[in-house]
């Protein structure tokens, strides 16, 4: 069997999380041969999976994918029907195996850790067989995930450009087991940490040389899977933070060793996991210079990317930027159906004055979020499709719902109808702006935009705004995380 139920849950996410989130089409779960053709060669976990078991010429079926974008605590009924989904099809078929693609981070109301509570619900009915996990590298692991699996790896890059590698290598080593070629044995721990989002990308130190030797280990053979997982920190749950996870052939010894030692390099480099940050005000002024000498010039509003959890409507960097006066700006984008509809109602060419953004409540902050009025005229109207050429996403049918561009003059800001990170240079380039030729490009995203738009930035400014993905963990109240814990604890021991 294969199946998917992924989730990146903040919990100080204002956005619920119901069942139709995790519906493709807002209604009705992916499954079967739907699920098989849309996700076949693709850069998928299930994508993955699907090639082990074509490869390894096994029958297979796809009882239930769901996925469901970044947002808050998965609703509790949502939980109940996707794992009454997944234990009524293993209890109903006689599987020799069963390969999941999960997260490592989705809260449930009223449970920390959905995914041990999953497999633990998937033992009860399937108590002997071998389980293989991939899992996210924001993975927050508890002992359930490991004790209930076989096999678990994670991801070792991020922009996430190996979710379907990672996938492999979990179900070839399933494959094997099953054909007694090996008996896998995994080792895990934890350090008390929570390196910021903006400091886990493996373009630089120190998890760029983490997730390498990890990665070397299994190219060598020492290890069948070596995965270091870095944590969600917006999930404010007990075992939040850092991980890492080893599988070796039978040696638990040696996998013991490689734990310890990828969690040594994690703590001794825990300083470099540390992001601070700047006054807004300062970092607008900063790009504004560079821009002189050099262009395009990438704003990251990152406290705001709806792929964390953000609500993606908060206004602080945009309203910044127009403070300033930065001309030739593309901002994607700001999430306001109201505002989409009102452009459509009025037409492209049309001049509108609309309060944009502002909509959602964030009570987990102490800062209010409000609208910002712009005066603009209706650039482009689109239904906001394609097929995706990224590398993060590859082959994958994307869908940004109905999508409105306005011009203030000096800034194009896109508005959007469902809430979507922009990290592919196609969904600029389909609501007609190519980020090649602007001056600022301001997007609402951490990480994930470095895949497909990083190679066309001449330079990056992180502008700390307003959301709930915010690095300064002062604005947020953890009361469940493990204390002490870096950086909220500066003198947190290693024990």
């Amino acid at each position: 069997m294969i199946a998917g139920f992924s989730h990146e849950t903040n919990t100080f996410s204002p956005v619920p999380t119901p069942l139709q989130r995790f519906c493709l089409d807002g209604r009705t779960l992916l499954s079967g041969t739907a699920a098989i053709n849309l996700l076949r060669n693709t850069g998928t976990g299930i994508g993955g999976f699907i090639d082990v078991a074509e490869r390894a010429g096994a029958q297979f079926d796809v009882p239930v994918v769901a996925i469901a974008r970044p947002s808050g605590p998965v609703d509790r009924e949502a939980f109940e029907t996707v794992c009454r989904l997944l234990t009524e099809a293993i209890s109903a078929t006689p599987y020799d195996g069963l390969m999941l693609a999960l997260h490592g981070a989705m809260v449930v109301e009223g449970i920390q850790d959905g995914e041990g509570e999953l497999l633990t619900r998937i033992r009860q009915v399937y108590p002997d067989g071998p389980i293989a996990v991939s899992l996210d590298m924001h993975a927050n692991l508890f002992p359930e995930m490991i004790e209930q699996s076989t096999v678990i790896s994670g991801f070792h890059l991020y922009p996430h450009l190996d979710e379907a590698e990672t996938a492999r290598r979990a179900g070839s080593i399933l494959v094997k087991a099953l054909r007694g070629e090996v008996a896998p044995v995994t080792a895990w721990g934890n350090v008390p940490m929570l390196p910021h989002t903006l400091k886990q990308g493996t373009h630089e130190w120190p998890n760029k040389d983490i997730q390498a030797l990890a990665a070397s280990w299994e190219a060598d053979g020492r290890a069948l899977s070596a995965s270091v997982f870095t944590g969600f920190p917006m999930a404010d749950v007990s075992n939040a933070g850092l991980s890492a996870v080893v599988v070796t052939n039978g040696d638990e010894t040696e996998a013991r060793a490689m734990v310890d030692t990828l969690l040594d390099m994690a703590w001794e480099a825990r300083g470099d996991f540390r992001f601070d940050s700047e006054p807004l005000e300062d970092s607008i002024a900063r790009a504004k210079a560079a821009a002189q000498n050099v262009q395009p010039i990438f704003l990251l509003d990152h406290c705001d990317n709806c792929a964390s959890g953000g609500s993606m409507d908060t206004t602080a960097v945009l309203a910044e930027i127009i403070r300033q006066d930065l001309d030739d700006v593309a901002f994607f984008g700001i999430f306001d159906p109201e505002a989409v509809r009102a452009a459509e109602e009025a037409g492209v060419g049309a001049e509108v004055e609309l309060d944009i953004g502002g909509k959602a409540e964030l009570p987990a902050l102490a800062t209010p979020n409000l609208p910002i009025r712009v005066r603009a005229v209706v650039k482009t109207l689109s239904a906001g499709s394609f097929k995706s050429q990224s590398p993060a996403s590859l082959g994958l049918k994307i869908s940004m719902g109905k999508t409105a561009v306005i011009d203030t003059g000096t800034v194009e800001i896109v508005l959007l109808s469902r809430q979507i990170e922009p990290y592919a240079i196609e969904m600029l380039s389909a609501i007609g702006i190519d980020p090649r030729r602007k001056r600022f490009v301001a997007i609402k995203s951490r990480l994930h935009w470095r895949a497909d738009l990083g190679p066309l930035a001449a330079e990056v400014v992180e502008c700390s705004g307003l959301g709930v993905c915010t690095s300064d963990y002062s604005q947020l109240r953890f009361q469940h995380v493990r204390r002490p814990i870096y950086p909220l604890d500066v003198d947190a021991p290693r024990a």
